[in-house]
């Protein structure tokens, strides 16, 4: 598997990666926050080991990455959109080419950008300094979705998130006993998106 080429991103001082701003936590930790409701506010790009596979994606990636950082102009995310798309760098499995790499800039500029894209929401947020492993990161999150003795989608979605950084393989029992419930509500709860995701993670373990 082909890494992920960042430092693009880190040179231009791009930013791919934002918590919460409005939302409340309704507990704060010294490793991060937990959100009982779930907040549709974190954008983490590229946390996970899954490279953009469709079309649809890599639109969201992009239209992401402007509203993350507004003050990039068209040229920009041009560029920015080639390199993405470039397999060599690490963040596709799809090939385009340059006259759909043009439409789909031309598509998300289109956007407004006072509406926040559609995103998936989280519960648990963790720091990049928490200084956590991954089998801590995985007894946090069973131990604080886990005590609700039920699973959501997005509970689901978390418990995903820690299997897969711990570079394992997603199933139903992983998720069930991660979470403290029987496979039958993980199946009851699941959804087709969520499904999606589990089966993209996968291939990149």
């Amino acid at each position: 598997m082909s890494h992920r080429k960042l430092e693009y991103f880190n040179r231009r001082r791009i930013v791919y990666r934002r918590d919460p701003i409005t939302d409340t936590p309704s507990e704060t930790f010294s490793w991060g926050n937990f959100y009982e409701n779930g907040t549709y506010e974190c954008y983490q790009l590229f946390r996970s080991k899954a490279k953009i596979t469709s079309y649809r994606s890599f639109k969201w990636h992009v239209l992401v990455l402007w509203y993350l950082n507004k003050s990039l102009n068209y040229d920009d995310i041009l560029e920015l959109t080639r390199y993405l798309a470039d397999k060599d760098n690490g963040f596709v499995i799809i090939k385009l080419n340059d006259t759909s790499i043009i439409n789909l800039v031309d598509e998300v500029f289109e956007k407004d950008l006072d509406k926040p894209p559609k995103n998936k929401i989280r519960k648990i947020i963790f720091k990049d300094s928490s200084g956590l492993t991954t089998t801590e990161k995985l007894k946090i999150v069973g131990s604080i979705i886990g005590r609700k003795k039920k699973a959501e989608a997005p509970d689901i979605y978390e418990a995903m998130l820690g299997i897969n950084d711990d570079n394992k393989k997603i199933t139903i029992s992983k998720i069930a006993s991660l979470l403290n419930v029987s496979t039958r509500t993980i199946y009851r709860n699941i959804t087709s998106e969520i499904k999606q995701e589990k089966m993209l993670l996968n291939e990149e373990v």
